[in-house]
């Protein structure tokens, strides 16, 4: 069996941490369950303190425990880094993580989906309302797959309504190969000629028939007024 490695040292400061009168349990599996759940790497101080063990005891155990999973090849390993004690996923094990992580993540947009984040990258800060009055329907659905996959994020509230504000993330720059937003292409190459628009206008409005001899005129006329009943001359009894 592997040798533990020497056990970094203690700062002064961290020797004498609060601890519990009787622990709640074994010292190593009481460390592995606080580890596996922390986000960013927890000190000696603070694991003697959640665990209740001595700080000098925590940090042995910790140095066994590293030396216990790297001596196993276990598929992940605890490090000393940053000041602090975390789980790591091991090196050799990176392509298999990637391609768990990164699953549905590599599938294409959908047309919906190209348009909304278009959308939000010309005129980004924008909220969710500004983009689907562009688009015309509603983009919440939309949104929430563009913020799952990492290319919009939030940009604060709008100082008016409060809304919240969306723009692309750097990891949106990086997908479509620019540095800066500066470097989108131009609008106005895309944007039809107003000839052109004038044109398609003209075909969508409905044609107006000419009017003929057996049809009426197409301009609106005047509903007819019944007929008044005549008035009978002075002198005439009514009927």
């Amino acid at each position: 069996m592997s040798e533990t490695p020497d056990a970094p040292q203690v700062p002064e400061d961290q020797q004498d941490p609060e601890t519990l009168d009787v622990p709640v349990t074994d010292l190593r599996p009481a460390l592995e369950a606080v580890l596996m759940v922390a986000d960013q790497p927890l000190d000696a101080a603070l694991l003697a303190a959640a665990v209740g063990y001595p700080v000098e005891e925590v940090t042995q155990s910790l140095a066994g425990l590293a030396a216990e999973y790297t001596e196993q090849g276990r598929g992940f390993d605890l490090r000393h880094v940053a000041g602090g004690w975390r789980f790591y996923t091991r090196e050799e094990f990176a392509p298999v993580v990637e391609a768990f992580v990164m699953d549905g993540q590599q599938a294409r947009l959908t047309q919906a989906a190209l348009e909304t984040l278009a959308v939000v990258a010309y005129q980004q800060p924008v909220s969710r309302a500004r983009v689907s009055a562009v688009r015309g329907v509603n983009c919440d659905g939309v949104m929430r797959t563009l913020l799952t996959r990492g290319l919009v994020e939030e940009a604060g509230r709008d100082g008016e309504h409060g809304a919240a504000m969306y723009r692309t993330t750097s990891y949106f720059l990086e997908r479509i190969g620019v540095t800066t937003l500066d470097e989108l292409p131009e609008l106005a190459p895309y944007l039809p000629d107003i000839d052109d628009l004038e044109g398609e206008l003209a075909d969508l409005a409905p044609a107006v028939p000419a009017p003929t001899l057996d049809e009426p005129d197409a301009s609106p006329e005047q509903p007819e007024q019944p007929e008044q009943p005549e008035q009978p001359e002075q002198g005439e009894e009514q009927q």
